[in-house]
């Protein structure tokens, strides 16, 4: 690698690797289990006829067939196919935030002390990891202001889907949930905080953003009506831009007798810093899984902490983690709650994670957090708007706080390279570059977050891959239209995902869809 240029002489295995079940081969093994001795079946039973008939399957489940070698040979292929935070500078993926994660915390999550617990324990077996649930809940209503959290929803989105579920469970012991039918949200807030609340019923009323890149206060005002259920908003929102008007937004809201959630998937650059009670919030949640250690949820478990105000504590999912002040115990007499969103208390290894970071970091770490984040991303802003071709629609000459949502616009006019073409291009050099950057209000849009874990080294080096590829689509274009050419990554056909019937997540959807033809 030359020091000068940066940019590193990369290239990645490809594997013409098929799926796992197509490697199959009926009858072949991994392991060969003995056949169990007649003296121990005589005491303790052949394992399955002592199970409830309907516990049993009628078939054995249908798994592909392979020797050890095989999986492993497997595996080992479809690793060095894939880039990751632990293996490149992967400030690209934007909105999701992907920082490092302390190589203790997984261990600690791996721990067989941990690992081989069962939800469904006795409590005085699990004090361990309750105390750990309890304490973490102690965090967060430091960190955010609020009264209680719970720990269930699986994810964001699964969050979201609760606090619209409280919304709703409130306005229904009001008497007023028929007609209070409309959520309020913003086009640069995370757009499931349009969606979440569509599969609950409601109906969304978006704000689109002024000059400045802002929901405005005479828009929201507008929004507002009798049928107003709440607000779902994010800030900053995913531009980076923070609304210094939000606490007029809530107030505007509780006097229309709306609730107010704040969507704080990505609290990376306000740790200790703003908080959402003095927002005016009545609910919140952290995606445990961005900001606070564990990996993004497409890379690890997910979490998504769900707080309230102790007046909407009575709706929380159910059990609640708390102390008696002799035991940790769960609480399931949880009087007007929603019930559970999942099963039993939510994604643990995220939270023990979660846990540890905050532990190990303290009150002062976790501002710093903060400050390098936005030190970090404000560096890449001014690095970024250096390139030709490139800029950062709204809030001009502004800091952003820990993203911004720029665009190729300029680059795409001049050249026809689309943000889709730098984005195949950048994984030549073993940076990765988001695809999704919803809603496409910003043209040829790319969404970049260096979050605290990267150094300035780093940055430059992002950076310098970006201009390569720029000088690249100037002078070369049809390089850049026909990358990668040194990465297993290959452009994407937009036009299938638009059919249901043309592709399936599952290899049983897969194989039914086949079969249907």
């Amino acid at each position: 690698m030359s020091r000068e240029i940066k940019v590193r002489n990369f290239h990645q295995a490809k594997w013409d690797e098929p799926v796992i079940f197509e490697l199959s081969n009926k009858g072949e093994r991994g392991i060969l289990f003995p056949e169990i001795e007649k003296e121990i079946e005589e005491l303790v039973g052949d394992g399955i006829s002592s199970l409830p008939q309907n516990m049993i399957r009628d078939q054995p489940p249908k798994l592909p067939e392979l020797s050890q070698m095989q999986v492993l040979k497997h595996y080992l292929r479809m690793s060095q196919q894939t880039l990751g935070a632990d293996f490149n500078v992967d400030i690209g993926q934007g909105t999701c935030t992907m920082k490092y994660s302390p190589k203790i915390n997984e261990k600690f999550a791996t721990d067989l002390r941990f690992t081989e617990l069962h939800p469904s324990q006795d409590e005085s077996t699990v004090q361990g990891i309750l105390e750990i649930i309890y304490k973490l809940d102690l965090y967060l209503r430091e960190i955010s202001g609020l009264d209680k959290f719970s720990f269930q929803p699986a994810s964001g989105s699964q969050a979201i889907f609760a606090i619209a579920s409280i919304i709703h469970a409130h306005h229904e012991v009001n008497g007023e949930a028929e007609k209070r039918n409309e959520i309020i949200t913003t086009m640069f807030s995370h757009p499931s905080d349009a969606a979440a609340p569509i599969v609950k019923g409601y109906k969304i009323i978006n704000i689109y953003p002024n000059e400045d890149g802002l929901p405005a206060v005479e828009a929201l005002e507008t929004a507002i009506s009798e049928r107003t259920a709440g607000l779902l908003i994010t800030n900053p929102e995913d531009t980076g831009i923070f609304n210094p008007k939000i606490k007029e937004f809530t107030r505007i809201v509780h006097e229309a007798g709306g609730v107010c959630g704040y969507d704080q998937a990505n609290a990376n650059g306000i740790l200790g810093i703003t908080r959402a009670k003095e927002a005016g919030f009545d609910l919140c949640f952290f995606n445990l899984h961005k900001t606070f250690s564990s990996p993004h949820g497409c890379g690890g478990p997910s979490a998504g902490a769900l707080g309230t105000t102790e007046e909407f504590v009575k709706y929380l999912p159910i059990p609640l983690v708390e102390f008696d002040g002799d035991k940790y115990y769960l609480n399931n007499e949880v009087p007007k709650s929603i019930g559970k969103v999942r099963a039993f208390h939510g994604v643990v290894p995220a939270i023990l994670k979660a846990y540890s970071w905050i532990m190990s970091l303290g009150g002062e770490g976790l501002r710093e957090v903060a400050e390098i984040a936005v030190l970090n991303n404000n560096y890449l802003l001014k690095k970024v708007l250096e390139l030709r071709g490139a800029s950062a629609p709204y809030a001009e000459g502004r800091h952003r706080i820990e993203q911004v949502r720029y665009s190729w616009e300029e680059l795409y006019k001049e050249t026809g390279i689309t943000t889709e073409d730098v984005t195949c291009r950048m994984v030549d050099f073993g940076f990765h570059m988001w695809s999704s950057h919803h809603p496409f209000i910003v043209p040829q849009p790319f969404t970049l977050e260096p979050t605290e874990s990267y150094s300035k080294a780093e940055i430059d080096e992002y950076i310098a891959g970006l201009k390569k590829v720029v000088n690249e689509a100037y002078e070369n274009p049809e390089l850049v239209k026909t990358a990668p050419h040194r990465s297993v990554v290959h452009k994407i056909d937009y036009e299938p995902l638009d059919d249901p019937d043309r592709w399936a997540i599952t290899w049983r959807a897969h194989l039914r869809k086949n079969k249907k033809k």
